[in-house]
């Protein structure tokens, strides 16, 4: 049905509250890149009106350090517009702060605890191999 794939890649030793935190920025990444992924609003039976979603799956994953870090390594290979969240983000508070930690870091040293692509099929399938479903 899609030639995309969403796929948002966790670090597998996250506590509960990380992830979902982490999942929640990481989705935001992939509709500023991709505003298209967006449907139109939903409408209950009573009229209310809520907003819309994405119109697309979004397969969450896990994987250990090392896997993910070579997931950021092929996507980057790849020349892959991903979105990225790195540990020392958790000890910032707002946007700004985020941008200042993650700045500190290249790809060799960054901590990575998850990251989001939207890409042809195949090749978010070659990229997140070694990855598993999030249980």
């Amino acid at each position: 049905m899609f030639d995309t794939k969403i796929a948002i890649v966790l670090r597998n030793d996250l506590a509960s509250w990380q992830a979902l935190n982490v999942t929640a920025f990481l989705t935001s990444g992939i509709v500023a890149q991709s505003p298209e992924v967006i449907g139109e609003p939903y409408r209950d039976r009573a009229g209310n009106i809520y907003n819309p979603l994405s119109i697309q799956p979004v397969i969450v994953l896990a994987a250990d350090q090392a896997t993910i870090s070579s997931i950021h390594r092929r996507s980057l290979e790849r020349d892959i517009k991903s979105c990225l969240y790195i540990e020392e983000m958790f000890s910032t508070g707002h946007d700004a702060a985020n941008r200042a930690v993650f700045a500190q870091f290249s790809p060799d040293d960054a901590k990575v605890v998850g990251i989001a692509l939207r890409a042809d099929k195949k090749v978010v399938d070659k990229v997140t191999k070694g990855a598993k479903m999030h249980p």
